[in-house]
Parts: C-alpha cells; structure tokens; sequence
C-alpha cells in the first residue's frame, strides 16, 4: 500500500471516528432534553402527590393530638400514617422520574442521587438531634414542634441549595423551598397542636396549588 493511500484511509478513520463521537454526544443531548421535557409534564402531578401526602398525614397527627390535656404528643398510628405516606409518595416520584430519565446517565444520575441523600441526611440528622434534645429533658410540646418542623425545614434548605445547580434558576423549585420554610418557621408560633393543621393546609396546600402555577414559573 503506498503512503498516500494509508494517509487517505487514516483521515477516513480519523473522520468516521468524530462523526461517531458528535453523533454520541447529539444522542445523549437529545434524551437529555426529552428527560427534562417529561420531567416538566409530570413534575404537577409530582407535587399534587407530595402535596397530598403532606395534608393527610399531618391532617393525621393533628387529629391524634386535638383535645390533648395534657399534650403528649401524636399517637403511634398516626406516626405510622405519615411514614407510610412519604413512602408510597417517594416510591411513585421515584418511578416517575426514573421512567423520565430512562437512558439518561452521568450528571443527571449523580444530581438526583446527591438530592436524595442530602434529603435522607438532613431528616436523620435532625431526627436524633431531635431525640438528644428530649433525652436532655426537653417538654412534650417542644419536642413535637420541632419533630413537625424537621422535614420542611429540610425539604426547604435542599430545595433552595438545588434550585440552579445546572446555571438555570429553577423557579418552582425556589418557589417551594422558600414556602416551606416560611411555613415551619412562622407556623410553630400557633403552638405543639394548631402547627400540625398548619403544616397540613398551608404546606400540603401549598405544595399542590404548586401544580397549577408550576407551568407558568417555569415559563416566566
């Protein structure tokens, strides 16, 4: 084979390989956007499910404790009701973000993965802090309050800390997280029993009227 023609068919082998790799990467772009496409078109019914699960199981807690004299806190069923709850709810946002995502790997895993352990994280962490603060002698009604407030707070600090990790300011997550942080802090001022029935209407509230102008966010 004379030199020329090798030169010839290494720039073929030269070019076929850049045009595999740009074809690659135009791929992984295309299930990039069609992920965050049907992201954007399930996320209402996303916060319709957590915004129910936030309402009947704090509607839940709020009703074992109505009446209390002396307040001792949220009966065993009921803590069971809301585990249950934000289990059945993380389990569907789990299959509707997977089903969306579906071929999408890299960045986009390692994001989700990080959101969901900081979530994790944060809720452990604050449940023992929380334990460690009754052991130390803490009253019923402070220990509840802070109990109640943990998710959101943490839900909310996490929402905030992710809402433009890609450069692109995400309005309905911002949204989110600076509602349920306004609501833990200005709701326990109602006290251990009326917090309960705030978190659940005004947070699980909140969250599902998200749905409906989670569209219009996203646009603005």
């Amino acid at each position: 084979m004379s030199a020329g023609a090798k030169m010839k068919d290494d720039a073929g082998m030269d070019e076929a390989a850049s045009m595999d790799a740009q074809n690659a990467a135009v791929i992984m772009q295309q299930a990039r956007e069609r992920a965050q496409r049907e992201l954007a078109v399930r996320r209402p019914a996303l916060f319709v499910t957590w915004g129910l699960a936030v309402l009947a199981s704090y509607g839940t807690l709020w009703l074992s404790v109505r009446g209390q004299h002396p307040f001792h806190g949220p009966t065993v069923p009921a803590v069971v009701t809301l585990v249950a709850l934000f289990l059945v709810a993380a389990i569907i946002t789990v299959r509707f973000v997977d089903r969306a995502s579906s071929g999408v790997g890299g960045p986009s895993v390692l994001q989700r993965g990080i959101f969901v352990s900081a979530l994790a994280a944060g809720v452990l962490a604050m449940d023992i802090f929380i334990h460690a603060v009754a052991r130390a002698g803490a009253d019923r009604p402070l220990v509840a309050l802070m109990g109640a407030a943990a998710p959101l707070l943490v839900a909310g600090v996490v929402f905030l800390a992710s809402c433009a990790v890609n450069g692109v300011l995400d309005r309905p997550r911002l949204a989110v997280g600076l509602w349920l942080l306004a609501v833990a802090a200005y709701g326990g001022w109602a006290g251990p029993v009326t917090y309960l029935a705030v978190i659940a209407l005004a947070g699980g509230g909140g969250i599902v009227l998200m749905a409906a102008i989670e569209p219009l966010l996203r646009r603005a």
